[in-house]
Formats: structure tokens, sequence, C-alpha cells
């Protein structure tokens, strides 16, 4: 089971960060110069293909495809550091290799960095807003209606698309691999740390909050 799980992790980070890149640079590409439909597309993509993911993969890992997930998982004890650590190598990994894929179906140089800088205390604040909002998305309706998850989190990351500054990257895991992107959908290096550290700062505080919310609720439900 924990091979299967991890082997989900790797191919769901795997279409997950290909989606991303590839949806940007299509959208790039068809939009004509217009920013506002190359987002659009780019967020209707990843909304879709996350519906799709955590509905394949939820029962074999919980289909986290994020580090902030399997943090705020491993700090409530739903599963061990030695399988924490083994999700995000894997996240990390099928997540590169899925940037690399994109690159390959669409032309563009395989190994690139990104020079687009994204950053500023509006980004910063908005990445940790957006973690925050996805991992109490999560929690909540982990609580209250299990089966909506799938559908929960993908509505959430497409509507964080469009209400916060740095459009949502709510996961250090593609972070990294969009920093090796210089595509639509890609980050600077060097504003990686900043915005990983914001989302880990979201993640964290929901773990916190979270239970004031929906802890009555499985009271109640047992």
């Amino acid at each position: 089971m924990r091979r299967r799980a991890l082997l989900a992790e790797a191919l769901g980070s795997l279409l997950l960060f290909a989606t991303v890149i590839g949806s940007g640079v299509m959208a790039e590409r068809l939009a004509d110069g217009n920013v506002a439909i190359a987002l659009l597309g780019n967020t209707l993509a990843t909304g879709a293909i996350l519906f799709v993911l955590i509905t394949m993969f939820g029962p074999v890992s919980g289909a986290h495809l994020n580090p902030a997930v399997t943090l705020v998982m491993r700090l409530r004890g739903h599963l061990t550091t030695r399988i924490a650590f083994g999700y995000v190598a894997a996240q990390l990994a099928g997540g590169i290799l899925g940037v690399w894929l994109a690159h390959a179906m669409f032309d563009v140089p395989i190994f690139e960095l990104s020079i687009k800088m994204r950053g500023g205390a509006g980004q910063l604040i908005a990445e940790a807003v957006a973690t925050f909002g996805l991992l109490l998305t999560i929690l909540g309706t982990t609580q209250v209606r299990p089966a909506a998850v799938p559908a929960a989190v993908a509505l959430y990351i497409t509507a964080a698309y469009w209400f916060t500054s740095s459009t949502s990257f709510a996961n250090p895991a593609i972070t990294v691999a969009r920093s090796m992107s210089d595509t639509f959908a890609g980050i600077a290096p060097a504003c990686v740390p900043a915005f990983v550290a914001a989302q880990i700062v979201g993640a964290l505080a929901a773990h916190t909050v979270a239970d004031t919310f929906f802890a009555h609720h499985t009271a109640e439900a047992e």
C-alpha cells in the first residue's frame, strides 16, 4: 500500500504540474496577448485536473499532491514522518518530470529556469491566504462532506487563481517546479523561498484554526 501511495503521489503530481505548465503555454499561445484569457484557460484546466486526480488517487494516497497538505496531515497524525518525507519526495520528483513533459509536448527547451519575478508583500500575503483557504477547504470538507472533497478543492483553486494577486500557487512543490519553466506559469528561482515560507505559514494557520470550526461537527456526528 505504501509503494502504491508513493507512486500515486508521483504520478498525480506529474499530471497536475504538466497540466499547469502545459495549459499555461497553450493558453498564452492562443490568447493572442490577452493575459486575462490566458489566465482563464490556465485556471479551467487546473481546476478540472484537480477534480480528476483527487477523485482517482484519493482512495490510494489521499491525493495530497502538495507538501503543505502532507505537512498538515502529518501534524494531525494521519501519516508517519517517514511516509510524509516519501510523499514530499514523490511530489517533487513527479512534479518536475511533469514540467519537463509539458516542455517536451510544446517544443519548449526541457531544461530552463524562469526569469518571471513574482514578489512583494501583496503576493506573499496572497500565497499565505491561498494556502490557508486550500487547507481549510480540505480539512473542513473532509469532516462535513467527504465525498465533496474533489469538487471543493477544484472549485477553491479555480476561485483562488482569480481572487489572489499571486494566482494561488498554494503548493511548495509546484512553486519549485514552476521555477524550472520560463513560461506563462513560471516563477524566478529567487522568488521561491519567500513563496514557500508564506505557503507554510498559511498551512499552519489552517491547521491551527480548523478544529475551532469542525471539531464540534465531528463530536456531534459521533
